[in-house]
Order: structure tokens, then sequence, then C-alpha cells
């Protein structure tokens, strides 16, 4: 096994196009990396120059300690699973699995015993004599990691491979790649566009924006420490809902503007982010997820500072939880950064309006219990976990933490 390294990796096309201007990342050995980003971020090309299937324009890239820079893609000692499976349709799954294996000239007891260990690992000793036209989505999927398994390489490249499966078969291949990978503990790059994915399966996750890496670190950190305003609006479903806001110090305590309304903010919160206080006075991005609102009605502890009031213009019950929009009297963040964020999930309407300046009011998105009474057309108190509130500077994006203005736990 070995790890893969990122120095200065630079991605330049013939035009002049800069897909990838300079990467350093360092993937450790047994580690599943997820790279992850909007379309066109370079999460791909990044994956592609590891299998040698793009060139690399500059710096230096390994695998293990090798330098690759070089080094044909038949000789890296990698495998790749691809989206599309990329499976021969007149071979068996048994000579699927083999094929690689006969190409590399290894004796027939050999390639017998892989493909059959392979086949019992990923629950497909049924269906060896079969056609991949027999399989359903998720068996050709096992195919296609049942090829890479065999050839038991230093590390496994995934170019979204679950992205043509249903939404059930995605959620049980997600584990099935990850109880895998824990068991052969084989280095794995994993590129998604779905942050889900990539919160769910990585060590480590690899937030990418054009071409340049943004954060790195456990979903965990990503989630409560998002390096800036880009990585808070990307990492969470739904998505962090932002706000313009002024920060405001009185009687001891600190307090968010936002419009006619102001929230309260906890204690625990600018203990943890103590470089708030050179904001007072000044304009900055709140950021709230979905899940730190709910209906006031079922909150509990909560006070009157910790609420906003506004008029619920759609609900979504999912049985579990009722997902509740509610318009504010308070102005969204309008960034470079959220323009992009909605533009990547194809919100026409919310480009639209970011372009043309910021609307009057705001619509959150809120996690509400599913006990919740709140009705479509009518105004609701919605409380808020201040304690959880993210804050960003509304210039540079950066999130608001220590002193320096910097967050803790980012690579």
């Amino acid at each position: 096994m070995a790890g893969v390294t990122f120095e200065s990796v630079t991605k330049v096309y013939p035009d002049g196009t800069r897909a990838i201007p300079s990467l350093d990342l360092e993937i450790f050995d047994q580690e599943f990396m997820v790279l992850v980003g909007p379309s066109g971020c370079g999460k791909t090309t990044a994956l592609r120059m590891v299998a040698g299937l793009e060139e690399i324009s500059g710096g230096v890239l390994r695998i293990g300690d090798r330098v690759v820079n070089h080094v044909p893609s038949r000789d890296r000692d990698i495998a790749m699973v691809f989206q599309s499976y990329a499976l021969y349709p007149h071979l068996s799954v048994y000579e699927n699995i083999a094929f690689g294996l006969k190409v590399k000239k290894v004796p027939k007891g050999e390639i017998s015993r892989r493909v059959r260990e392979a086949a019992s690992v990923l629950g497909l000793e049924p269906f060896l004599n079969r056609k991949p036209r027999a399989l359903s989505g998720g068996q050709r999927q096992r195919v296609a990691m049942g090829r890479a398994i065999v050839r038991q390489p230093q590390a496994f490249l995934m170019d979204e491979p679950l992205s043509n499966l249903d939404a059930k078969l995605r959620v049980q291949m997600r584990a099935e790649i990850s109880r895998l990978q824990r068991d052969l503990g084989v280095t794995t790059i994993y590129v998604t566009h779905d942050q889900t994915e990539a919160m769910t399966m990585g060590d480590r996750v690899a937030v990418m924006r054009k071409g340049e890496l943004q954060q790195v670190d456990t979903p965990q950190v990503l989630y409560e420490h998002p390096v800036n305003l880009f990585v808070g609006g990307f990492i969470g479903s739904p998505a962090m809902n932002m706000l313009e806001a002024q920060l405001e110090h009185s009687n001891g305590s600190y307090a968010a503007n936002l419009g006619n309304q102001t929230l309260e903010l906890d204690p625990e919160a600018v203990a943890n982010r103590p470089a708030l206080e050179s904001y007072v006075g000044r304009n900055v991005v709140v950021g709230i997820r979905p899940e730190h609102l709910e209906d006031a009605a079922l909150a509990q502890n909560v006070r009157d500072g910790n609420t906003i009031k506004g008029k619920v213009v759609l609900t979504e019950a999912l049985g579990s939880e009722i997902m509740a929009h509610v318009n504010v009297d308070a102005r969204p963040a309008v960034t470079e950064d959220v323009r992009e964020l909605a533009q990547d999930v194809g919100d026409e309407r919310a480009v639209h309006e970011l372009a043309s300046g910021a609307p009057a009011e705001a619509t959150l998105v809120g996690r509400l219990n599913a006990r919740s009474k709140v009705r479509e057309g009518e105004v609701a108190q919605i409380a808020v976990d201040t304690r959880a509130v993210h804050f960003f500077d509304a210039d540079s994006g950066l999130g608001i933490y220590d002193k320096s203005g910097t967050t803790k736990g980012v690579t």
C-alpha cells in the first residue's frame, strides 16, 4: 500500500485554461480521501492525473515514494472504478473481473483464487457466469469493484461510481464501499459531487473550488468549522442559510441585527469565536444550518432574543421531520460564493435574484420537529440555536473564529 502526494501540481490545457493552478495535498497510506466540489472544480482532473490519464503540467506527483509524473498509467499500480462501470458486455462476470489479471499473464490458478475471493466479498458468487446485461445496476457496480480488487493495487481511484444508481441503492453501496475499503486497507481517492457521500464515506474530505483546495479535514470539522463561506454553504444538506447582519454589543452581550429583527447570541458561540469582538458595528454574514432552527412552540429553553418571526411559504412533511421554508424580514447574503453555490445546485431563480441585488426578504429553510403545527401562509415564531450559528467576514468570506480571524483544524 502507499499514500499519494501532490506537490504544487498544476494542470494547464493547450488553450491556456488553468484547470488546477497549484495543488498541495497529502493522502495518507490506507486513507479514504474524498474530493468534493461543484462541477468544473478540478476534482476529476486531479484524479485523472493520479491515474495517468491526464498529463501533469507542473509540480510533483508521488504514489508512495515514487515520482510518477511520466510513468505510464499501466505501470502506476492503481485501479480505477468509473461512473459508467466500463464492463465488457460480451464477457461473463468472472471474465470481466479476471480481465486485467489475464492481460498481466497471472497464472490461471492465481486468477481463479483472486476472482472467487473478490466475488465472495462482494456477494457475486451466484452471478459469475452471467453477462452484464443480466445484472442490476448495483450488481454491475460490484463487478467493477471486483475488477479493481483482484489487482491488489497500491491505490483505488473512484470517479463518481454511484451516480448512475437510484437513491436507495446509492445508500447501500456507500456503506458497502466504505466497509470494503476498511477491510482491504487500500488507499482510496474518491471523487463525488454529492457532499452527503463525501461526509458519510471519507476519513477526510477535500473541498475544491475553481481548481483550488479550500479546506481538507474530517467531515465533522468541515461541518462545525468551515474555513470560509463557500465551504460552509457547500457542506450540509439542505444548505446553510446565509444572512447579512450587523454585529452589536450592549449590556455585556452580543447580538446580530437582521433587518428589523435582532438575534441575541449565546455566550458559548461568542466564547468559541473571540475574533467577533473586533466585528462589533461591522457587517458580517450569519450562517444558520436548517437543523439549528425549530418551531419555537416545541423548542426548549427559548428566550425572546433567540427567535425570529416569518411567514411560512412552504412545508414539506417528511415523516420524521417537517422542512419549512420561512420568509423573514432580513437580507440574504449576496457574495460571489453564494452566487456560485446557487448556480451549482441549479437554482436559477436565486441566481437571478442575487445578480440583481439582495431581495428585501430572505427565505430560511428549517428542519422542524414532526409535531410542529406551522402552516403555510401563517406567521411562525422560529427558534434559533445560537450556540451553533456561524459567522463569516462579509468582504473576504473567511470564517470568524480566533483572534487572527482564522479557523482551527484546517490543513
